[in-house]
C-alpha cells in the first residue's frame, strides 16, 4: 500500500473536519484538552474558483490544520453568513464534525466513483498549490460528508511538514500561520 510522508494511504482517509464558533478558541482547546499541535492557520480562504451547489461561492473560512498521530485534523470557522457548506439551511454554523478528507492521487476516477454512488459535489474549488477539492453529501451514510483532495507533490510536502512539526512537538509556536503568494 502506498502512503503519504505522513503516513496516511493513499486514496484513504488523511483528515477529519470540524466547524467551530471561534477558530483560536478551538484550536486552544484542542490543543489543551488533546494536546494537538501544532495548528498551522490559513485564514479567508475559499479556494479558486470556488462553486457552492454550482453556483459561484463567496464565503470566506479561517481554517487551521494540526495532527493527532498521522491523522490530520482541520477546523473551520467560516467568517461571513453567506451560504456554504458550512452552514444549515436556516443559516447557522453547522459546529461540529463536518467532513472525512480523502487524499486521492486519481481524483477524476474516486469523483467518478462518489457521483455513481449518488452523492452530490455540494462545493468544488481548486486550492493553492492547484490541486482540486470537492465536498460530497453522503446523504447520511456516513455522519459528515467526504471531501475529496487531489493529492499531488505539493500537497504532500505541505502535509508531511505538517506532520513533522508535530512529532515530538514541545508546545512552543502553537499557531504558525500559512502564508500564500
Amino acid at each position: 500500500m502506498k502512503t503519504f510522508g505522513f503516513g496516511q494511504p493513499h486514496d484513504g482517509v488523511i483528515q477529519q473536519a470540524y466547524v467551530v464558533r471561534d477558530l483560536a478558541e478551538g484550536m486552544k482547546e484542542w490543543t489543551e484538552l488533546l494536546g494537538i499541535g501544532p495548528w498551522f492557520a490559513l485564514r479567508r480562504f475559499a479556494g479558486l474558483n470556488p462553486l457552492f451547489r454550482g453556483k459561484p461561492a463567496i464565503a470566506r473560512a479561517d481554517v487551521a490544520f494540526a495532527f493527532a498521530g498521522h491523522m490530520q485534523i482541520e477546523l473551520i470557522h467560516q467568517l461571513d453568513e453567506e451560504p456554504s457548506i458550512y452552514r444549515r439551511e436556516d443559516g447557522g454554523l453547522k459546529v461540529g464534525f463536518h467532513h472525512y478528507g480523502m487524499g486521492t492521487t486519481d481524483f477524476t476516477h474516486e469523483a467518478a466513483r462518489l457521483e455513481r454512488r449518488g452523492f452530490e459535489a455540494l462545493f468544488t474549488a481548486v486550492v493553492p498549490s492547484g490541486g482540486r477539492v470537492a465536498a460530497y453529501d453522503t446523504k447520511g451514510l456516513l455522519p459528515g460528508m467526504i471531501e475529496l483532495i487531489e493529492a499531488d507533490a505539493m500537497m504532500d510536502e505541505m502535509f508531511t511538514n505538517m506532520y513533522r512539526a508535530s512529532v515530538d512537538w514541545d508546545g512552543s509556536d502553537p499557531v504558525r500561520e500559512i502564508k500564500i503568494a
